[in-house]
């Protein structure tokens, strides 16, 4: 059974940081590609960030650019979602997921599921 656990959430003024983390547990990490999402409440699932399994190829939601940075550690069996410039638009729970399928955006293409953890920008 594959266990997503996230951690690194929490409250944080307009512009400021936070990194979320996202371990893995019961079978081979690096199969996989990982990606992050975020649901605000009211809103759908939100496609944030996701990437292969070497690591190599990053892939962003454009309202994230050059703001946030996802990154794995296939020995620690942990992705990594390091947000910065934080805007209240930014706040929602995030989620991390697992799938097969190479990069993707839509959740159904994701196998695994965390249970989330919240970001709360203010203004």
């Amino acid at each position: 059974q594959v266990q997503l656990v996230e951690s690194g959430g929490g409250s944080v003024q307009a512009g400021g940081s936070l990194r979320l983390s996202c371990t893995v547990s019961g079978r081979t990490f690096s199969n996989y590609v990982m990606a992050w999402f975020r649901q605000a409440p009211g809103k759908e699932r939100e496609f944030v960030a996701a990437i292969s399994w070497s690591g190599d190829n990053p892939y962003y939601v454009d309202s994230v650019k050059g703001r946030f940075t996802i990154s794995r550690d296939n020995a620690e069996n942990t992705v990594y979602l390091q947000m910065n410039s934080l805007k209240p638009e930014d706040t929602a729970v995030y989620y991390c997921a697992a799938g097969f399928r190479g990069i993707a955006t839509m959740p159904w293409e994701y196998h695994y599921w965390g249970q989330g953890t919240q970001v709360t920008v203010s203004s």
